[in-house]
């Protein structure tokens, strides 16, 4: 029955979803599939672990299983409070990585589980680390997964989407654990602790490259801080911006943005910049030379490692987060550094003054969305508009 719903709903209006939505979900499918796999085969593990098996029958064994399955799923249900509470700002500038991340997470969580089968009398630590880390994990899915469900509604219908997605889910779990049952009684396949391990190393594997594989197919019309560098990039080298299907296919879900060239540090005080630092006179000159922009850019004078820095003042938008980025990179690919710096800092501001507006006619021209940017500004560090860094 739920694979008719299943495939009736892939018959179903395509206006209702995105573009890349069939797509990602045939390969979200056999992720699923391969997580109930690994499911199964670590919580025989984890039930060998606590004396299910070798003492079937007796009411204390049960009992005691009891209690350690409770401890360990109470204490492993504070990793998503901590997440929920403290990072709830990041899924929406990046879900494709931080779904990513989560997979790899909830990973190292199963590896704890796997490893109660060895120190049966460390079951409790052992297996709350392992619940402690896959809660971080899901905290770190279940948002993320809203941010992909919303991008796939693009009628309004999120509801619609996310029961369709449940059906998915369900189909997966099913076949997940018919078939990882189906493993764990193959005769002489599982008997043995190392064929175990390597059965559920094989499926982990497999089901993070799918997993990854699903990510990359995802279409975001949205402006990220990754996919604006990747824009602005081609736009300064080349005058053209990239549309949203060549843009996140070249965009890497794994990478920090914070470790890509050209290495930019937001929300840094400008007096705490390098060449500014203890200077009152180059503050004012900074803040005179940016008095058009809601940002300051100051980079280190170290062609080997060169880094911008952005101090923000107050009324500072996602828009002068992306003129920062657009200055920038025109100073990453016109440095000279025998030139003088406050020169250089003045041509990119005239460049970036002239050819911004053309730039947002470009991505506009190229159907991405322009007027909601996942570009956040930083709630502290602010220079107010009286020239006096805060």
């Amino acid at each position: 029955m739920q694979i008719i719903c299943l495939l009736n709903f892939v018959s179903h209006d395509a206006g209702s979803v995105s573009d890349d939505y069939l797509h990602y979900m045939l390969l979200q499918f056999p992720t699923n599939v391969t997580g109930w796999i690994c499911h199964t085969l670590v919580t025989s593990s984890l039930l060998k672990a606590v004396g299910v098996g070798s003492f079937s029958g007796s009411t204390a064994a049960a009992s005691a299983a009891a209690i350690r399955w409770v401890s360990k799923d109470g204490i492993g249900a504070t990793g998503r409070l901590f997440i929920g509470g403290r990072f709830g700002n990041l899924f929406d500038d990046d879900p494709k990585q931080w779904r990513m991340y989560a997979d790899f997470i909830g990973s190292a969580g199963s590896i704890f589980d796997l490893t109660t089968q060895l120190y049966p009398g460390y079951f409790l630590p052992l297996a709350s680390l392992g619940n402690l880390t896959k809660a971080v994990a899901r905290g770190l899915k279940d948002p993320s997964f809203r941010v992909i469900q919303n991008h796939f509604a693009i009628s309004g219908n999120l509801g619609e989407v996310a029961a369709k997605e449940e059906v998915w889910e369900v189909v997966a779990q099913l076949v997940g654990l018919a078939l990882g049952i189906l493993i764990l009684d193959t005769p002489g396949l599982v008997k043995s602790y190392g064929v175990l391990s390597l059965t559920w190393l094989s499926m982990r594997v497999l089901h993070l490259w799918l997993r990854y594989e699903s990510l990359s197919v995802l279409q975001f019309n949205t402006i990220n801080l990754k996919r604006a560098r990747i824009l602005v990039k081609s736009y300064i080298l080349r005058s053209t911006v990239p549309g949203c299907t060549d843009c996140n296919r070249e965009e890497n879900i794994l990478a920090w943005s914070q470790f890509m060239k050209p290495k930019i540090i937001f929300g840094l005080p400008l007096e705490k910049m390098d060449g500014v630092e203890g200077s009152h006179f180059m503050v004012e000159a900074f803040l005179k030379l940016y008095a058009s922009e809601k940002y300051i850019l100051m980079m280190n004078q170290q062609p080997e490692d060169l880094r911008f820095y952005v101090s923000f003042k107050a009324g500072a938008t996602s828009v002068s987060v992306l003129r920062s980025v657009w200055q920038t990179f025109w100073l990453s690919e016109n440095w000279d550094s025998d030139a003088n710096i406050c020169d250089q800092i003045a041509n990119s501001l005239m460049e970036l003054e002239e050819r911004f507006e053309d730039f947002i006619q470009k991505l506009n021209d190229a159907q991405w969305d322009t007027q909601q940017l996942n570009l956040k500004v930083p709630k502290n560090l602010f220079i107010d508009d009286n020239t006096n860094p805060l």
